[in-house]
């Protein structure tokens, strides 16, 4: 059975004359801290209804109160004590932007704290406003995936990244010589003044100290709580690259893609997988991601996604992605529905297009995004509701 993800979005809830009246809303004590506290609602409810998991994103100084998340995992640690089953995660640590060891120790202990009901996501960076500033340590550039120098640079450091995570998981000692990133630093003299290398050198990892008692590698503690580590989700939105990639690793590329795209980022997926010794069906170790709307009538579900979407695909989404609202239509409602990402409708119309998604590409994980807050909390948990008991049975 597909394994349903919601990917919480904070939105500060306001009008567009609000929005400019209370500028800059994200700043917002009071908005923030109720939405804040309504994700443990969510959560709860999410994990009543038996969904796999929840995840949250980060992004950074969203003044205009848009996916304003600065720090996923504190909020994966406070909603571990308020769920029992479901599993958290991100979508994702932006990889070009953090420090691979610290990123490494956190998820680790996030596993511990949730007992192997944790996943982890990585991200590349496509907001210049904050990627940029945030990666200056290794002049990282937002990219969306345009194949220019930029966008070279920045898979060359997220590709570093990852990888001196993956290690820090998964070895008791490493050592590392980058690009961008030294392990230990400087790495071809090692350090030389740590003056308790005597205790290092009998109680810790083998090959932490060299032969002139210099720190050589270093061991990442504490291990991850599952074996060898949590499962690796990462962001792909413009990068057939990056889907292959994901193939060779064995992560799991989420697509932010319609189908038709997502068909072709998959079959590229399976390919490089099968390539790497991983025996995958299509579409299994793959994850999709759609807006869902739900109403009593199309009317009513239409008017969902003018008053809770179309600020943020117009005012947002379209300036980093323009594919996304060059779309066929009339009005702005119909070029979100032709953005290929949005579900809406009545059930059965909802239930019908599902089906059909999933005949295309049997996708193992779905993840589902409302904009919540700007879509009220008694609307989102109405439509998740709805979407656990009348369509998830229905799906492959």
């Amino acid at each position: 059975m597909v394994k349903p993800i919601i990917q919480i979005y904070p939105v500060i809830p306001a009008s567009d004359e609000e929005r400019q009246r209370l500028r800059p809303i994200g700043r917002n004590r009071q908005l923030y801290h109720q939405v804040l506290k309504d994700w443990r609602l969510l959560a709860q409810a999410a994990d009543d209804l038996g969904f796999w998991g929840l995840s949250s994103i980060e992004h950074h100084f969203h003044s205009e109160g848009f996916e304003v998340g600065p720090n996923p995992g504190i909020i994966d640690a406070w909603l571990a004590a308020h769920t029992r089953r479901a599993r958290l995660g991100q979508l994702g640590y932006v990889m070009t932007t953090q420090n691979p060891l610290r990123v490494a120790e956190e998820t680790a202990i996030l596993d511990h704290i949730l007992e192997g009901r944790f996943f982890v996501g990585f991200a590349r960076g496509y907001q210049a406003r904050w990627t940029n500033i945030m990666g200056q340590a290794y002049n990282t550039r937002a990219t969306l995936s345009t194949g220019d120098e930029a966008d070279q640079l920045n898979r060359r450091i997220f590709e570093e990244m990852v990888d001196i995570v993956l290690k820090a998981w998964t070895q008791d000692a490493l050592d590392y010589n980058g690009h961008f990133f030294q392990i230990p630093y400087p790495y071809h003299s090692g350090i030389t003044d740590y003056p308790a290398y005597p205790a290092a050198l009998k109680y810790g990892a083998p090959g932490e100290i060299g032969p002139n008692n210099e720190v050589r590698r270093i061991s990442v503690v504490p291990a991850p709580y599952q074996q060898p580590h949590p499962p690796v989700f990462v962001s792909t939105i413009g990068s057939i690259d990056s889907a292959r990639w994901c193939g060779r690793k064995g992560f799991i590329p989420t697509y932010f893609l319609p189908t038709d795209r997502a068909v072709e980022y998959g079959q590229a997926y399976r390919e490089e997988a099968q390539a790497a010794g991983h025996n995958l069906a299509f579409g299994q170790n793959e994850a999709l991601v759609r807006w869902l709307h739900i109403g009593k009538s199309r009317e009513e579900a239409l008017r969902k996604v003018q008053d809770y979407d179309v600020t943020l695909f117009t005012m947002w989404y379209r300036w980093f992605f323009p594919r996304m609202m060059d779309t066929p239509g009339d009005s702005d409602v119909e070029k979100v529905l032709n953005s290929g990402l949005v579900i809406t409708g009545t059930l059965d119309e909802v239930k019908r297009q599902f089906v059909e998604t999933f005949e295309r590409f049997p996708a193992e994980y779905l993840v589902l995004i409302w904009h919540f807050a700007q879509e009220p909390l008694h609307e989102v948990l109405e439509e998740m509701e709805i979407f656990a008991t009348k369509i998830l049975p229905e799906l492959p």
